[in-house]
């Protein structure tokens, strides 16, 4: 089985900065992609950026130049560096990992639990 378990979030002011990390536990071999969405209060939730392991990313129009995705593959591990934060940046963010091999099989699309972000002054 497969977890994902998220840190990082806050509350944090206009222009200021936070760093997520989400941790995949489990019998796990490789993890081809891993990402972060958020959703804020009565909205759908919407894809912040995703990173495959072998480094290819993609990133919401709305974060370009402000966020910045990695991972550690050996940790199984995705981090999510946000910069010059907005209000309208305040949302749950969840972490997914699809396309897990693990001992047990192929695992998809595996969520975390969120943690919040709110920027506000």
């Amino acid at each position: 089985q497969v977890q994902l378990v998220e840190s990082g979030g806050g509350l944090v002011q206009p222009g200021g900065s936070l760093r997520l990390s989400c941790a995949a536990s489990g019998s796990i071999f490789a993890i081809y992609t891993m990402g972060w969405y958020r959703q804020a209060p009565g909205k759908q939730r919407d894809l912040v950026a995703t990173i495959t392991s072998g480094g290819r990313i993609d990133y919401a129009d709305s974060v370009k130049g402000r966020f910045t995705i990695s991972r550690d593959n050996a940790k199984n591990t995705v981090y999510l560096q946000m910069d010059s934060l907005k209000p309208e940046d305040t949302a749950v963010y969840y972490c997914n990992a699809d396309g897990i091999a693990t001992t047990s099989g192929m695992v998809r699309g595996t969520w975390g639990q969120g943690t919040q972000v709110t920027v506000s002054s």
